[in-house]
């Protein structure tokens, strides 16, 4: 009898469960469409105030000559063109930020030779590079990227950094256990427990690559 009643109460769970999953995503994206709607008011309200578009054009102004501008082929291979070099700029970034990372929170020797050098590179501003990018790369696409590559590189070298450093001991004690290789080891748990903040450095290397176009 027991075993009867306790089915119907599983299927109505398991009807019931999308739907409690469902309404955090609804009332967060509702709060999103609040507070887009709220920026765009206060924005339309300090657009009147003002009563300059050059100051401050309003939001259909500004609608209407963002359409106009993808229509635009030349601003379109324009923006293609940083495209290009803002993705080789990151890639060169992550290539040499997830090596040296890598290597640092692997090796201590490494560590305590390239920390220092990467903590005094990081306090020096970006524009500070130019006029020696400029002299090394000459004028054309090397300073440019060169420099996206520079700013990109730190974030996603400290998160790799920190996410290595950050993996629990015990799971490569359990795998060794299992006879898992070296190779197994970096790649099925050095990795895959350290993707969260390689992540997060990606995300920071690619948005601050983007700034430095700019």
């Amino acid at each position: 009898m027991n075993m009867r009643t306790s089915r119907p109460d599983k299927a109505v769970a398991l009807t019931r469960a999308p739907s409690g999953r469902r309404a955090p995503a609804l009332r967060s994206g509702l709060f999103r469409a609040a507070a887009f709607g709220l920026l765009l008011l206060g924005w339309q309200q300090l657009a009147g105030h003002y009563g300059n578009d050059l100051l401050l054009p309003p939001p259909w102004k500004v609608t209407k000559a963002f359409a106009q501008a993808l229509g635009d082929k030349m601003i379109l291979e324009n923006l293609l063109l940083t495209l290009q070099r803002v993705l080789i700029g990151f890639a060169l970034a992550l290539v040499i930020g997830g090596t040296l990372g890598l290597l640092m929170a692997g090796f201590r020797p490494v560590m305590q030779l390239v920390d220092p050098l990467v903590g005094l590179l990081r306090q020096i501003p970006v524009m500070a590079w130019v006029p020696l990018a400029i002299i090394w790369f000459g004028l054309g696409e090397g300073p440019t990227i060169f420099l996206i590559t520079l700013v990109a590189v730190f974030p996603v070298l400290l998160c790799t950094v920190s996410g290595v450093q950050g993996v629990n001991r015990n799971f490569y004690h359990a795998a060794r256990s299992m006879g898992s290789s070296r190779v197994s080891l970096f790649y099925k748990i050095t990795i895959s427990a350290a993707m969260p903040e390689l992540l997060t450095g990606m995300r920071a290397g690619l948005s601050a690559g983007w700034m430095s176009v700019i």
